[in-house]
């Protein structure tokens, strides 16, 4: 009896010890970003590179429009839109398609690779045509690449990191727009304010993206077969996207239509006094913001509430528009370009995360193509209205319109809280 009990008791203590070792504490844990894996880093470097190539033309582009081309600012408006609105619908495309092949790396690098090719054809543009044909087509590249990429995160990624993985392609994303318009400034004073010769050096990055893609970048063990979503899109697919899906897709769009092209910001610079060369600073100083605050904001998606999250954004939007609607100087534009930057750190991966958490698996890449045709409609809207109310209000105007959606939107959300609040709290 004796030894049948210490047979039981060291029994148990092996089994508190051992126990003692299954669950890791919390400081032993590893950091997110270093859970993530490669293809996460190859997909957030890659956009990096797209990224600074693009910026060093797009910050660029609105003053090379208005000032060289001598177009107004009602067809900025238009062609920012349109051009948005391109992407957003081909998302749609391309994510099914991703779906339906069971294949997105194919998808992504076309993607990439279009923007490459349109990157050479901003220098040699002579009219507005020009420009909004290679704007056309590279958003065009965009839009089949963005659903089919932020789907392959979703399908190499563990759940429990997904908020950190958008979060980080996106802060990565936004350190190549910091360094995009870097460039353009030192290329600005190196070529004595030659807006065509700084496009050209823009050409490199693009390629060097795409390539970055090819080597690094795989597909998951687990890929989905081949037709496992019909194609095209079906009402039958479409109803099988629940309504949490759905209600994450109306608050993308809310928030699309309280903000609009960044090329406003951009103008909004010039506007208050900014020296031409000195332009791409605007896009520096609100990249800085947005990747700095890009991954913890989405480390912070993973473990906290998402509409605490949500309205945070949505603050941080109101105070830039209301900034941006009354200042009177550089160093105001510069202040308010700054809150802009948080505003997206805070929103983008968090709304791509909610994405990916409410739509089937084998409807992400469709989910995240009907997300950005949304979302890419309501942009079309905003930039129209923010030109039109630019040619005829002002500037400020612009702004305070914009300031206005955003504070119908925090409301909204206020709302939203109030109700889902325990009666035994109120």
């Amino acid at each position: 009896m004796a030894c049948r009990v210490r047979k039981e008791k060291r029994k148990a203590l092996k089994m508190d010890n051992s126990s003692s070792r299954i669950p890791p504490s919390p400081n032993s844990m590893p950091a997110p970003w270093r859970a993530l894996p490669l293809g996460i880093w190859a997909m957030g470097f890659s956009s990096l590179l797209m990224d600074a190539s693009s910026e060093m033309i797009h910050s660029l582009l609105p003053v090379f429009m208005v000032s060289v081309l001598g177009v107004s600012m009602v067809t900025v408006g238009v062609i920012e839109g349109i051009a948005e609105a391109t992407a957003a619908i081909l998302k749609v495309f391309s994510g099914t398609l991703s779906d339906y092949l069971g294949k997105r790396k194919m998808l992504m690098v076309l993607g990439y690779g279009l923007a490459a090719l349109t990157k050479p054809v901003f220098p040699l543009a002579s009219s507005i045509g020009w420009v909004f044909t290679a704007r056309f087509v590279d958003r065009i590249g965009k839009g089949i690449r963005g659903a089919p990429r932020d789907a392959l995160i979703a399908d190499i990624t563990q759940p429990r990191l997904l908020g950190a993985a958008y979060g980080l392609r996106q802060s990565l994303d936004s350190v190549g727009a910091v360094i995009g318009p870097l460039l353009a400034v030192v290329f600005m004073m190196l070529f004595a304010d030659d807006i065509r010769s700084v496009m050209w050096v823009a050409v490199i990055p693009a390629f060097l993206s795409v390539a970055l893609l090819v080597v690094y970048v795989r597909e998951p063990e687990g890929a989905a077969p081949a037709g496992a979503v019909r194609a095209p899109l079906t009402m039958a697919d479409a109803r099988r996207l629940p309504l949490r899906y759905w209600l994450v897709v109306l608050v993308g769009a809310i928030f699309t239509l309280a903000r609009f092209s960044e090329a406003f910001l951009v103008l909004r610079a010039l506007d208050v006094g900014l020296q031409l060369a000195y332009i791409p600073v605007v896009m520096i100083v609100m990249n800085i913001f947005y990747a700095g605050a890009a991954y913890p904001a989405g480390a912070a998606a993973d473990r906290y509430s998402a509409r605490a999250l949500l309205f945070v954004g949505l603050a941080l939007l109101i105070a830039a528009d209301l900034l941006l609607a009354l200042v009177s100087s550089p160093l105001g534009a510069f202040a308010g370009a700054s809150l802009w930057g948080l505003h997206m750190a805070f929103t983008q991966g968090l709304l791509a995360k909610l994405v990916a958490d409410t739509a089937p698996a084998d409807l992400r890449g469709t989910g995240f193509g009907i997300f950005s045709l949304v979302n890419g409609g309501a942009l079309l809207l905003a930039s129209v209205i923010a030109g039109l109310l630019w040619s005829t209000l002002g500037p400020s105007f612009t702004f305070l319109a914009g300031a206005g959606f955003a504070g119908i939107a925090a409301l909204g959300l206020l709302v939203s809280l109030w109700l889902r609040k325990p009666r035994h709290a109120q």
